[in-house]
């Protein structure tokens, strides 16, 4: 039971990741910031995607300027 739950947090921050990821590599921001980012989010998997959800880069898609 114990090792069920674990599966799906780990599914859980592996499909934010993702999504952190794609919105980061849609965002404007400039290529050495979206690598940056991309590997906090890699290196540091829930961590690297709370400070993105905080503080990170957004996509541009559905934004109307």
């Amino acid at each position: 039971m114990h090792f069920e739950y674990q599966g799906i947090f780990g599914l859980l921050i592996l499909v934010a990741d993702v999504w952190a990821i794609i919105s980061t590599l849609g965002s404007a921001r400039s290529t050495g910031t979206k690598v940056a980012w991309i590997l906090l989010v890699i290196l540091l998997p829930f961590v690297g995607w709370l400070l993105w959800l905080f503080l990170g880069p957004r996509s541009s898609h559905g934004v109307v300027s």
